[in-house]
């Protein structure tokens, strides 16, 4: 798959082309298309090969070039990618990648789903599939393509991550649950009994009640509190 590269080329594939006829009418719509510098059309590979005037203009001439295209009687097929994400726990990072794929030049729509861990991508013309991985790692998660044929490892290989996860967050649960029950102890046992609050008083002080808490309440926080 031929990349929107930084430079400004990029490819786009055309259907219906059936001689040389075909080629210069693609060639001469494309190439009226404003920033299009240059359009190179290959029968034999049904491409367009685009160079634009301005680099980072090229986001904006792909659609106008597809436009461009299909004006002239041809199509420009949408194609559909699938991505594993990894790292994702709720629907405020499913928005954020979903956002992050839209915004990459060549992408009509972005699904993802959080239960499968998947990203689909419908895309018009060529985009790199390096592009998309690199726009989920800048949101701040792992990307990688999904092999055909490979949906069953892909199932496989995402419940056990999802098993690692459970066990991992039942972890934190306990962890948790061991620093903030002195915590509650401290601080509502004293409410609940009085004595209570009179014996810590007598003993480490309230004072010091209070600072063991604080200690206590910055491990859970900072601990198996911080991935959230």
């Amino acid at each position: 798959m031929n990349a929107l590269t930084k430079s400004g080329a990029f490819e786009l594939s055309v259907e219906g082309m059936t001689c040389a006829s075909c080629v210069g009418r693609v060639e001469r719509a494309l190439k009226k298309v404003p920033g299009v510098q240059e359009a190179v059309v290959n029968l034999a590979t049904e491409k367009a090969s685009l160079k634009v005037d301005d680099p980072a203009s090229a986001a904006a001439v792909l659609p106008l070039a597809v436009a461009a295209i299909e004006k002239a009687g041809y199509a420009v097929p949408a194609q559909s990618v699938d991505l594993q994400v990894d790292g994702m726990s709720c629907a405020s990072c499913v928005g954020r990648v979903e956002r992050a794929l839209v915004k990459v030049p060549g992408v009509q729509s972005a699904v993802v789903k959080l239960a499968t861990e998947r990203a689909s991508v419908r895309l018009q013309g060529d985009t790199d599939m390096g592009m998309l991985i690199a726009a989920i790692e800048k949101a701040g998660y792992a990307a990688r393509p999904v092999e055909q044929g490979a949906a069953a490892t892909g199932e496989d290989a995402m419940a056990q991550r999802q098993a690692a996860e459970r066990a991992a967050l039942k972890r934190s649960l306990i962890f948790a649950a061991v620093f903030a029950l002195p915590v509650f102890l401290l601080e509502m046992g004293g409410h609940m009994l009085p004595a209570f609050h009179h014996w810590i008083a007598a003993t480490i002080g309230t004072q010091n009640s209070w600072y063991l808490q604080f200690a206590l309440t910055m491990v859970v926080l900072f601990g198996p509190g911080r991935r959230f």
